[in-house]
């Protein structure tokens, strides 16, 4: 015996499906071009970073000699973590629109799968960005104890 749940979408679920699909292209949109604006900075970093010299007084130490390298890296680096909630966003916009105009369910759920990975991605980010803010925070206050109990 099969068991079938059809769900059946109103007029009004619809209106809110395709106005969604509607924001989040336009949102995804302005992702990919923050991310490439990410990328054009990284290389812009490059660029400028390239023309300080490595050790321009020879005494052997230039912090911004080690960071030459560095700041390009973390703009690619964030670039490529932002890509994938904003390509799961893109999947999710086009999969509604497809879905509502063909009324398809198949194409409905992968683009509710779609949506599913954007916001477990965001969530499983913001526990990171807290955990690290949590860390960086008893950091600060076990390195001012110690600075206070050594007066």
């Amino acid at each position: 015996m099969e068991n079938q749940n059809n769900l059946q979408l109103n007029e009004q679920a619809v209106a809110g499906l395709r106005e969604s699909a509607k924001w989040s292209t336009f949102l995804s949109i302005l992702g990919f071009i923050g991310i490439g604006f990410m990328v054009l900075a990284a290389i812009f970093a490059g660029l400028a970073m390239s023309v300080i010299p490595d050790d321009p007084y020879g005494t052997g130490m230039n912090p911004m000699g080690a960071m030459k390298s560095f700041i390009p890296i973390i703009y690619i680096v964030f670039a490529a973590i932002y890509f994938f909630p904003v390509l799961y966003l893109y999947k999710y916009a086009k999969g509604m629109k497809e879905a509502l105009n063909f009324q398809n369910s198949d194409t409905l759920s992968g683009a509710c799968v779609q949506l599913g990975k954007h916001h477990k991605f965001l969530g499983i980010m913001t526990i990171v960005l807290i955990s690290l803010y949590l860390i960086i925070i008893v950091g600060f206050v076990a390195f001012f104890a110690s600075m206070a109990g050594s007066m």
